[in-house]
Formats: C-alpha cells, sequence, structure tokens
C-alpha cells in the first residue's frame, strides 16, 4: 500500500495508492480500517481522521487510506517496541 510517485524535471507528484504487496495482508489491512471506521465504539484519532475522510472522498478510499496510516503505525511499533496509543496519529 504506497503510494505510486511520478517525477519528471520540476514535478514529483505522490498519486494514488498501489496494490503493491501481498493481497492476503492487504485485505487483512482493509478489514480491520472498516472495523476502525464501522463498528469501533472506542474513540480514537485514527477514526476520528478516517471519518473525516470519508465525508469529503467516500468510504471506500477512506478505509484504504485508514489501512496504509495502519500499517505505518503497526510498522513503526515493531520498529522502536512502543504500544498503541489511541490519541496518536501518525502525520500524513
Amino acid at each position: 500500500m504506497t503510494t505510486r510517485r511520478y517525477q519528471s524535471g520540476e514535478v514529483d507528484y505522490d498519486g494514488h495508492i498501489s496494490r503493491r504487496g501481498d493481497n492476503h495482508l492487504r485485505g487483512l489491512l482493509y478489514e480491520a480500517a472498516t472495523v476502525i471506521l464501522t463498528r469501533a465504539m472506542a474513540d480514537s484519532a485514527l477514526r476520528t481522521w478516517g471519518l473525516k475522510l470519508k465525508e469529503k472522498i467516500g468510504f471506500k478510499r477512506a478505509a484504504v487510506a485508514v489501512a496504509r496510516k495502519l500499517a505505518v503505525i503497526m510498522h513503526a511499533m515493531l520498529r522502536t517496541g512502543e504500544f498503541f496509543d489511541r490519541s496518536v496519529v501518525v502525520e500524513g
């Protein structure tokens, strides 16, 4: 779930999220994101961000964005050994 990059001369554009990586893992991340957006009762900064995004761009695209952000958060947790904090969201 990486962004496609377009670079030409002075243009440097991060495009849409691609479908690179393991299909099963992407599916699990998307499923977790839909649960965060639809069924989770615990309020978190990630859920709030995703719901705001849903109003702008629609549910499916917001779920993909939440899934990518969730992957980034989990990678940072693995790298640093920290526990998940619901009140903190990775910028971007």
